[in-house]
């Protein structure tokens, strides 16, 4: 089935392509594709369900907050796999043939490159460690930086599909505070 609109890259996202898939090495890519289960749904959503079920007995700003990560971590899950069935863009990794020379593995299905779903996650994330005090919300942001980038030195995900990634993450997250409360008693 065939998407509504097909999504080319940009000469930009094509250029940082070919860079890594020339410049990579197997190494690296063994180390990113670990290091990229750090944003993967399954892994984000059982970290934000533990963190619910810990916090029931804590205080009522605990279980707000709680609330808030879950509801996001969910809606952060579900958003990308609706985006993708409306566009279809291909994997820099289907079209860098280069790069599996230098150890670059197949991601995901063909056509699923925009948005990043990893990169949605880290972009809600990112947004609600924004109540954070300074040094943890600065630990937690390039964390995140850290996570996203390994979408774009495993070729799964053109630089864009990262950057819109992270945009509609962080908008999903602040568009629920409005519903959850969250951040107001961080105030």
């Amino acid at each position: 089935m065939m998407a509504l609109f097909p999504i080319r890259p940009t000469q930009a996202d094509i250029e940082i392509a070919e860079r890594i898939s020339d410049h990579t090495r197997p190494e690296v890519e063994q180390i990113a594709k670990i290091l990229t289960w750090g944003a993967d749904e399954h892994v984000v959503c059982a970290l934000a369900a533990g963190w619910w079920l810990y916090c029931r007995h804590r205080s009522a700003r605990h279980r707000t907050d709680s609330n808030h990560i879950l509801l996001t971590t969910v809606a952060a899950t579900l958003l990308p796999h609706l985006l993708k069935s409306i566009f279809d863009q291909r994997r820099p990794d289907r079209l860098m043939v280069r790069g599996h020379l230098h150890g670059v593995p197949f991601s995901g299905k063909p056509l699923d490159a925009f948005p990043s779903g990893h990169a949605i996650h880290v972009g809600a994330l990112a947004s609600a460690a924004a109540v954070l005090p300074p040094a943890q919300r600065s630990l937690a942001w390039s964390i995140g930086a850290g996570l996203v980038l390994t979408r774009i030195v495993l070729l799964a995900h053109w630089t864009s599909d990262v950057i819109a990634g992270l945009a509609i993450g962080a908008a999903v997250e602040r568009l629920l505070r409005r519903w959850t409360g969250f951040g107001l008693s961080h105030r």
